[in-house]
């Protein structure tokens, strides 16, 4: 057996008996197919081939992303956004290139077979064919009266399809850029127009009428209608191996699945022919086509995209309900599935329990707990430490009872003794004395004899006195001025305070107002000048 080198890719893969298979790339945001096996990256063990790569959370436009779409060789992903932008990516989701494509939303972009040109379709009505290696626009086609909704691109052929708000779905040539046909069937906005990808031969259109139409091309008219949603369709995708496979979305979160070579007519109603059946195919109507299966409660709100797995086994859906969900065939026997919320409803699933809703409740209980303990983890770091309660007037200083206090200060007076309490005495009695203070040594000191306490404030009219200003007659306040039964010891004049001290003296004022401090003027721009002046400064005229 020959053994296989990739130099490319950097490494050996080993021998190989049959060849490479596609495989999905789980890491993208969106659903990615990857032609080779190895990830293209060197120095990776053989058995970390098929390992999926990290996701990634990019913040990748200004505004809201409206289109995106990989081309054919998953080499680049282009992305438009409300704003008209497009950009260019890497699939490691690096940001090559960007530039206005549009001056409204761009709806709507598709790769051309080649990957070498791609169309948008732009709420100014006109669609645009650019150049991918340049980023240049090639030329604008315009026909459509109002917004253009959709955009497609022939997977084998230089065709174009549009669908527009104008109810009407346009067929183009990007040659030249003209309308070749346009085809009327819808009755309201058209939401997705979209090639068959397998044989070419049919376009699927859907549309706000709650109907979806499937034309042939080489008809040119309308062979199938789909019947079936109580809502608007807002999107279909086809089957990639089936061509008879038909899946719409609704806005209602409904989700049906036709086959256009099984008609499904509900009961009472009688079967229709169809145009390829009949031998008048070109005034016979439409054959209706009803569901084959319905998921009637797919998501909450409407469904904007569905893709599937190339290998057809898995379809995805994303909704306005902010959940992507992934489906696939029930295995043969199961029923249960059938009878699940997706299918009968969430009231109905909890009465026959299939259904608890207190899972969900207790999920999402669970992440809110989670969620909070992770903002109070976040915030231990911002909560400050308790400020202990210092000593009035004595900053740094604490009260804490064993005699230490933040900082390695304190909380001891130098001379007096131990830590000093802080409850404040209660008026009309004496002051608590710090321990290891002398009574009679203090004694001593006022002469002999305490001072009174002083009076409760309120109690028999008597209050606070009010402090004495120092320019008393003599240096001694008068009687009435001091405290009951003080005595003034001889020798107690006060010294008048100097003049100019701010605040006393002259200065005070008398109606025992704040003191205001004048001060002189300041000097005016021209002495300011004159005395840079002299300086030096300025003497150059400008």
């Amino acid at each position: 057996m020959e053994r296989d080198y990739q130099s490319g890719y950097g490494g050996y893969e080993g021998p190989r008996s049959r060849n490479r298979r596609p495989v999905t790339d789980y890491g993208s945001t969106m659903v990615q197919w990857m032609r080779k096996r190895q990830p293209a990256y060197k120095g990776r063990p053989l058995l970390e081939m098929e390992r999926p790569s990290p996701s990634y959370v990019v913040d990748a436009h200004d505004s809201a992303i409206r289109a995106a779409s990989y081309s054919h060789s998953d080499d680049w992903l282009v992305s438009a956004d409300q704003d008209g932008v497009v950009k260019y990516w890497q699939p490691n989701f690096n940001n090559v290139k960007a530039f206005q494509a549009h001056n409204d939303p761009v709806r709507d972009l598709a790769f051309s077979p080649t990957d070498s040109k791609f169309v948008t379709a732009s709420d100014d009505a006109s669609l645009k064919i650019w150049d991918f290696a340049g980023g240049v626009e090639e030329s604008t086609l315009t026909g459509h009266q109002w917004d253009t909704k959709s955009v497609d691109w022939h997977p084998t052929k230089g065709l174009l399809v549009s669908g527009s708000k104008d109810h009407q779905v346009k067929l183009w040539d990007p040659r030249t850029g003209r309308c070749l046909t346009t085809l009327h069937g819808h009755k309201n906005t058209i939401t997705k127009t979209l090639f068959e990808p397998t044989r070419g031969q049919l376009l699927a259109t859907s549309a706000r009428d709650q109907t979806a139409r499937v034309f042939d091309l080489r008809m040119m008219r309308d062979v199938f209608l789909l019947r079936g949603h109580e809502k608007d369709i807002s999107t279909l995708i086809w089957h990639p191996i089936h061509p008879s496979l038909l899946t719409t979305g609704g806005a209602d979160g409904a989700m049906h699945h036709y086959l256009l070579d099984e008609q499904n007519a509900p009961e009472g109603t009688s079967a229709t022919l169809s145009p390829y059946d009949s031998p008048d195919s070109i005034d016979v109507p439409a054959q209706t086509i009803y569901p084959a299966h319905r998921v009637p409660y797919a998501h909450d709100f409407a469904i904007w995209t569905m893709d599937w797995h190339p290998l057809g086994h898995i379809l995805a859906s994303g909704s306005n309900d902010r959940v992507t969900r992934f489906w696939t065939r029930a295995r043969p026997g199961e029923k249960q599935c059938f009878r699940d919320r997706y299918h009968i409803g969430q009231a109905a699933a909890e009465a026959q329990g299939t259904y608890d809703r207190r899972d969900g409740k207790k999920q999402m209980r669970e992440e809110e707990e989670m969620e909070r303990e992770n903002e109070a983890e976040g915030l231990v770091d911002q909560i400050m430490p308790p400020k202990p309660p210092g000593l009035p007037g004595l900053p740094g200083i604490s009260a804490l009872s064993d005699g230490t206090s933040v900082g390695g200060a304190q909380n001891m007076i130098p001379g007096m003794g131990s830590a000093i309490s802080l409850l404040p005495p209660m008026p009309g009695a004496m002051p608590p004395l710090p321990p290891g203070i002398d009574l009679e040594k203090l004694k001593k000191m006022f002469g002999g004899q305490l001072p009174p306490p002083p009076p409760i404030p309120g109690a028999n009219g008597a209050g606070f006195p009010p402090l004495p200003p120092f320019n008393f007659p003599g240096g001694v306040p008068p009687p009435n001025m001091l405290p009951p039964g003080f005595i003034v010891p001889n020798g107690f004049p006060l010294p008048r305070p100097p003049n100019g001290v701010p605040g006393f003296g002259p200065q005070q004022q008398q109606n025992g107002a704040a003191s205001i401090r004048r001060r002189a003027p300041l000097p005016s721009q021209q002495e300011s000048l004159q005395e840079e002046m002299r300086r030096g400064k300025f003497q150059r005229p400008r």
